[in-house]
């Protein structure tokens, strides 16, 4: 008797859980194609795809073959979850849903998501002598080199790890970032207090093709570099989080923040608001004029209420 032998229901069930994975692998190739070919980024593929995926395990078919109400049921059963998932969650499986739809033809299905509301939440912003204690906290010459970038240059996460020695000009003290968000170039210019100190670290360091490499480096067990010895993410991360505790600095503060503190200060020192979207690397104006809301002018700063009560100057 042959045991292996399934019965027609068993054999239809598994036909047809079958045709939903082979559904599935045809809709995520059809979302990979289309973002790749409009130009968006790797992560965007692996946010949206993630997301899609989970809620199509969730409901157990192809979110193109839900009706409004099931949708409109998944999304607040996301926003009930507490533990997991997070607002991010929610805002990334709305985007990728909306999406999809555009992509297979659903614009029907596209009305029943909601609206994303951005917040709009004013950067954290460091004062010059926070500044100074964070870049004289680490015990690494690395680590303070890599700060140092951060503020510096206002360079973002991606841009400090992907620094190549081809990318730096001591003479000219200038960095060339390639290909950063929006897949656009743009040249930064450094200052000498960094630039000298590049060149100490390049010399004691040796490094080959990436400024830091995070071959080596261990964090919480794991090592610090991605698979091509560039310094990961999380050891950047990781880096900033550690001198923020050693220089005993309460603002919440993540690697952002030194890119924020380097344009407000920029501005407080009289650099014209065009001068800094350019090197940011902004795309809209719009981005930009937010430090307008968190700078303080130094040439006129005004006069605390607590001042003026008290008669002092």
């Amino acid at each position: 008797m042959n045991t292996n032998k399934r019965s027609p229901k068993e054999a239809a069930l598994v036909a047809q859980a079958s045709a939903k994975v082979q559904g599935f692998a045809e809709m995520y190739s059809r979302l990979k194609r289309r973002i790749k070919t409009s130009g968006r980024s790797s992560s965007t593929l692996n946010n949206y795809g993630r997301h899609i995926a989970q809620m199509a395990l969730h409901l157990d078919c192809l979110p193109t073959e839900l009706d409004d109400d099931q949708i409109e049921d998944y999304l607040y059963l996301l926003q009930q979850q507490h533990n997991t998932p997070s607002e991010s969650y929610f805002k990334h499986t709305v985007f990728g849903l909306r999406f999809l739809f555009k992509l297979e033809g659903c614009n029907d299905k596209r009305v029943a998501l909601p609206a994303i509301k951005h917040a709009h939440k004013l950067p954290v912003v460091l004062s010059r002598e926070e500044m100074k204690a964070l870049l004289k906290a680490p015990a690494l010459l690395k680590h303070r080199i890599l700060l140092g970038l951060l503020y510096d240059c206002g360079l973002r996460c991606q841009e400090v790890r992907t620094l190549q020695l081809k990318d730096i000009d001591l003479n000219r003290r200038m960095l060339h970032i390639r290909q950063s968000k929006g897949k656009k170039d743009r040249y930064v210019p450094m200052g000498n207090v960094l630039a000298d100190g590049i060149k100490k670290y390049i010399e004691s360091a040796c490094p080959v093709l990436w400024l830091f490499n995070g071959k080596g480096n261990v964090i919480d067990g794991r090592k610090g570099g991605d698979f091509d010895s560039r310094y990961s993410q999380r050891g950047v991360q990781w880096a900033v989080t550690e001198a923020v505790k050693q220089a005993c600095i309460n603002k919440d503060v993540s690697v952002h923040t030194l890119r924020h503190t380097y344009a407000t200060h920029l501005l407080e020192e009289g650099t014209d608001i065009m001068t800094i979207q350019k090197l940011l690397g902004h795309e809209s104006i719009e981005t930009t004029m937010i430090y307008l809301h968190v700078a303080r002018p130094s040439e006129r700063p005004p006069l605390s209420a607590l001042d003026r009560l008290y008669g002092r100057q």
